[in-house]
């Protein structure tokens, strides 16, 4: 009774209402009604990952909210689960009639079927990725969650807090199991990735555990909590510091101790070519983040291309403002080192480039009514990205809004070294994650109504990342980058994704070595080379992803041109822009069929 209540009050709260005499029959069996049936399965697959629920801050509005106690299953076991549980869904789905479904519930048939039957392909491969690496890995990231999205309104939210750090353990020992697992199958991280995290890790628990970020982030964040008085605020303190020196830092430790020991495997810094079936991975890879059926070859070919026409591009502005000897990366890396682009290395300057980001982002905020229909509720802050992962981390990255509306987007920044912002950069950067980018479009889509709940959080990589870098492009169209400085910046920033296809492919498929990719990138790019190494290492750790940005923008902007040409005075940004965004994330191939069904209604 107890699970078929919770089951209950999280239909509710995710909008389906059905009468108590269908709980059973929704829970245990297969919904008569799809559109019951779509959040059903959404609803079984984040029930196993609590850890998403956070995140997604769907269901505490509800009541509902113990999933805020515990941390998601990492262990082997459990990614079979999930793999038989995607073939159960697919089988489920394909039950119902297609060919009877009005055309919206229709297409969210068409963006499931698509999602799974993609997982189902890759199921082989479920073992082939590594739950450790520097960009990721649960020992950066699962501290990084604790600091940022596990909520904290309320005394029995710092109770569930302290409840998470005492399941570190727990949590460290299923990678650890995961890790041995891959051992056994010869699917080893690269060397440079056990380096990196093992500074990482023993740099995190050097200090007493007052002085750790678990402990110092949620210090400050129970000094918010108004309801709290100082003798139980000073008791969860302790509780906190008791978890982190008994459970997190001895869960640290053995991870530590065995990396260490993994030391001694033949590892290398090869692409994912080097691993079992790596070829065959690789291509999947290439399939699931692109959403095309584009080789590596096409792809490598494509980014050659992509390379040389923005090269001509940036060469011309480069000529105009006076720079004319060395090759274009040449004098762009001649451009990071002029004063005028810089911020001072101190405080003071860190706060500046934070301002000036907002500055930014409120100021295209304002210029956007002609180009949108609809727009996000939800507002964007820009953050520092914490202290203790900016060595590793990306020079920027996105986290959505909550769906309870408590915690707003964030563009987090990485100011470790001040001297790679620049200001000619930063335009395109903050357009890029947050408006008219991913905070845009990410917002709008948990925002939609009518949808099934699936639809406004599946993510596909090819439309996400391509949304981020059209909307960097629609930027410099509506007027917002008339400084050439700034539209260098653009440029850089499309190079950076175009070169992209040519090393992720180039690492992958035709085996370059580490350093041959970091030597093409510093040289078309100009960016510092410790930039461009943590690039080639990200691409390393993430087979394809890199791919999903340039095939995403190159599709939307040839898409934009089908309908202009099309429907040529009739054509409208905002009706456009509404096909794009009102339905959610979409694979490519779907998305060019509903372009095409706007482009017809709109001709008629």
């Amino acid at each position: 009774m107890k699970r078929l209540t919770k089951w209950f009050v999280v239909l509710m709260g995710v909008g389906v209402l059905v009468g108590g005499a269908l709980i059973v029959q929704i829970v245990f069996f297969r919904p008569f009604d799809v559109r019951i049936f779509y959040e059903k399965i959404f609803i079984q697959r984040s029930m196993e990952d609590p850890e998403l629920l956070t995140q997604l801050g769907l269901l505490e509005q509800y009541g509902v909210n113990e999933h805020n106690a515990r941390l998601t299953d990492a262990s082997p076991v459990q990614t079979d689960r999930l793999s038989a549980w995607v073939d159960d869904s697919l089988q489920q789905l394909q039950a119902y009639d297609r060919t009877g479904m009005d055309e919206s519930v229709r297409l969210s048939y068409d963006v499931l079927e698509y999602y799974l039957k993609q997982e189902q392909a890759g199921r082989r491969f479920r073992f082939h990725n590594y739950p450790v690496n520097q960009m990721f890995g649960v020992q950066s990231q699962l501290p990084t969650f604790m600091a940022t999205l596990h909520p904290l309104r309320h005394e029995e939210d710092a109770e569930y807090y302290i409840q998470r750090l005492s399941l570190f353990g727990s949590k460290f020992d299923q990678v650890l199991q995961s890790l041995k697992l891959r051992e056994s199958k010869r699917i080893f991280p690269p060397q440079f990735v056990v380096e990196k995290v093992l500074a990482e890790m023993r740099d995190f628990i050097a200090g007493e555990p007052r002085k750790n970020m678990l402990y110092t982030s949620f210090s400050q964040r129970l000094a918010e909590v108004v309801e709290l008085d100082d003798k139980t605020r000073k008791h969860l303190l302790k509780e906190a510091e008791k978890q982190i020196r008994e459970s997190v830092y001895p869960a640290y430790a053995r991870l530590i101790a065995y990396l260490e020991q993994l030391q001694s495997m033949p590892l290398g810094n090869h692409g994912v070519w080097n691993l079992p079936d790596g070829d065959a991975y690789y291509a999947w890879k290439v399939q699931i983040n692109t959403t095309t059926d584009l080789s590596p070859e096409e792809i490598h070919v494509l980014g050659k291309k992509e390379v040389a026409q923005i090269e001509n591009e940036m060469n011309r502005i480069l000529l105009e403002q006076g720079y004319s000897q060395g090759s274009v990366g040449a004098r762009m890396a001649a451009l990071t080192r002029e004063q005028r682009f810089l911020y001072p290395d101190n405080d003071a300057g860190r706060q500046q480039v934070l301002e000036d980001y907002q500055t930014i982002i409120d100021e295209i905020d304002s210029r956007l009514e002609p180009y949108f229909d609809v727009r996000p509720r939800t507002g964007v802050q820009v953050r520092r990205i914490p202290v203790f992962k900016e060595k590793t981390a990306p020079g920027a990255y996105y986290n959505p809004p909550s769906m309870d509306g408590y915690r707003p987007g964030v563009f987090y920044a990485n100011l470790y070294k001040i001297g790679s912002t620049y200001k000619w950069g930063m335009r395109t950067l903050a357009y890029h994650e947050a408006t008219p980018g991913h905070h845009f479009q990410i917002s709008i889509a948990r925002e939609l109504q009518g949808l099934p709940t699936f639809r406004k959080v599946l993510p596909f990589t090819a439309y996400v990342e391509g949304w981020a870098l059209y909307a960097e492009r629609l930027a410099k169209e509506i007027g917002m980058l008339g400084n050439p400085y700034d539209d260098l910046g653009r440029l850089q920033a499309e190079m950076f994704r175009a070169v992209r296809l040519v090393v992720d492919t180039g690492l992958h498929h035709k085996r370059w070595s580490r350093e041959q990719a970091i030597e093409y990138m510093q040289e078309k790019t100009g960016k510092p080379k410790s930039d461009v190494v943590a690039e080639v290492e990200r691409y390393l750790v993430m087979p394809g992803q890199a791919l999903a940005y340039k095939i995403g923008m190159i599709k939307m902007l040839e898409l934009r041109e089908k309908a202009r040409s099309a429907l040529k005075e009739q054509f409208d940004y905002g009706r456009f822009h509404n096909v794009i965004l009102k339905n959610g994330a979409l694979p490519l191939p779907l998305l060019e069929q509903q372009v095409d069904k706007y482009i017809n209604s709109e001709a008629t």
